[in-house]
């Protein structure tokens, strides 16, 4: 029988795109830690989380028992502006390389905001505006759940108060303009408009920042400003339950020319795409149904999987947030400014945390030259100038294709692209110039970190 010819790009229908997103915890056979206070280390409620974040949106944050829900009408709309968004088979990659793999991509940068955040932001920022808030402030890393959120608000009518890491702020000026355009208010992060930043830039003069402070500053803000709450972008069970509608979407592009993956890959930084993109495989593991490798891929300079430890502790740098039970580098560990600002955070999802732990999958590093250089040849061949944080997941990709190659297997492996990089010429500009560096934190460095590790009762 004559294989079926599978296309460059698999499209579903408008009326395919999901109606309803995937809970993984429904599944897991042990449930991910809850979040807890740091003053006495009780779980929190929905009315101790209230205050902070959307009361809808905590709901779905506590509920570990609902495997599925409904997306509301209006964030359907949204959604069809730029979904479904197409599975790709990279056959000018597997050309290159010479592989005898079939490599897919799930390209999620289809959008203004260049990335797969727009998933959840258009979700928390209608939870928002039918909660009645005036606003929303938030964190941003390389500066696309920030692009995101701000397309949101706008959409919405809510105002937008965006901390960026100040090196990302400093980077990526064209990032921030786009978010000015959308009428957020963008602060470079540590600042000194707040308490926390102030505090964070006298423990650490001249630092170029963290997503652990800028959700600080975020946090801060959205509880001493009425009529705001704070939204965030990845780490959260929420984020990881609205970003589900990549993998399900995945999942029956995959269905309709009965292709069965052997690996799933995606980037790690605070579990968001990776989360969503693997959830519902995760699912089926868990239900018995199917058998995958899933592989996650963290920068070296920020390992949370791999070098960190699965305790409880802050998500935030400045240490005012609820405590969550993570693979943690500590909180207080800042990163090396490396180009992937969008990962370079000390945590990790408490869902994924969890399934890794239980190990349903596995994880490693890869620095950053390396990465640049599989950008380089993806862009090359594929025709897609890639996100530095899309780039980790490229380079296994790749690395896992050459396996191939020498073993002769036809292994399937899909990835997931989760946003183009057009605004990260400065980053690709060092590379092309051989000045770009590679840095790994020390063992001395990560375990100074995580000394400081909150201590709570005997958790």
């Amino acid at each position: 029988m004559m294989e079926k010819k599978i296309p460059y790009k698999i499209y579903l229908h408008e009326d395919e795109i999901p109606t309803q997103w995937y809970n993984v915890r429904a599944d897991m056979k042990t449930k991910p830690a809850p979040l807890i206070s740091p003053s006495d280390g009780h779980p929190l409620t929905a009315e101790d989380m209230n205050p902070i974040f959307c009361e809808e949106l905590n709901r779905q944050e506590l509920d570990n028992d609902t495997a599925w829900f409904d997306i509301p009408e209006p964030v359907q709309e949204f959604y069809k502006m730029y979904r479904p968004s197409p599975l790709v088979r990279a056959y000018f990659l597997e050309r290159a390389l010479g592989t005898p793999a079939k490599i897919y991509y799930k390209f999620e940068g289809n959008n203004t905001s260049g990335s797969h955040k727009l998933n959840s932001s258009i979700a928390q920022a209608y939870y928002a505006k039918a909660q009645g808030l005036k606003g929303v402030t938030t964190e941003t890393g390389a500066g696309q759940w920030g692009t995101a959120l701000s397309m949101a608000c706008a959409y919405f009518g809510l105002d937008c108060k965006v901390f960026m890491v100040k090196v990302s702020y400093e980077q990526k000026p064209f990032r921030r303009e786009v978010m000015r355009t959308y009428g957020a208010t963008v602060t470079p992060s540590p600042s000194l408009s707040t308490e926390v930043g102030r505090k964070i830039l006298a423990d650490h003069p001249g630092t170029s920042g963290s997503l652990g402070c800028a959700i600080s500053e975020a946090v801060e803000t959205a509880l001493k400003t009425p009529g705001y709450r704070y939204v965030l972008g990845s780490v959260l069970n929420q984020v990881v339950l609205h970003q589900s509608i990549i993998g399900l979407e995945t999942q029956a592009a995959l269905k309709k020319y009965d292709i069965k993956p052997d690996i799933l890959i995606g980037c790690a930084g605070g579990g968001s795409n990776l989360g969503g993109f693997a959830a519902p495989f995760l699912g089926e593991m868990l239900r018995g149904e199917a058998d995958y490798r899933i592989i996650g891929v963290e920068p070296a300079s920020c390992p949370s999987f791999t070098r960190g430890k699965f305790a409880y502790d802050f998500c935030d740098t400045g240490m005012i947030c609820p405590l969550a039970k993570m693979y943690t580098l500590g909180s207080q560990f800042i990163p090396s400014a490396n180009h992937a600002g969008g990962l370079r955070f000390h945590g990790i999802s408490p869902v994924l945390a969890q399934l890794y732990h239980d190990g349903l999958f596995e994880a490693c590093t890869v620095e950053q030259t390396p990465v640049f250089e599989a950008a380089q040849q993806f862009a090359r061949t594929e025709g897609i100038l890639p996100a530095p944080e899309s780039s980790h997941a490229i380079r296994v990709a790749i690395d896992e294709a050459l396996k191939c190659k020498l073993s002769g297997e036809e292994k399937t492996i899909v990835f997931n692209l989760t946003g183009t990089g057009y605004f990260d010429l400065k980053a690709y500009e060092q590379y092309n110039e051989g000045t770009m560096a590679d840095i790994t934190p020390s063992d001395e460095a990560i375990a100074d970190a995580l000394k400081k590790l909150p201590k709570i009762g005997n958790l």
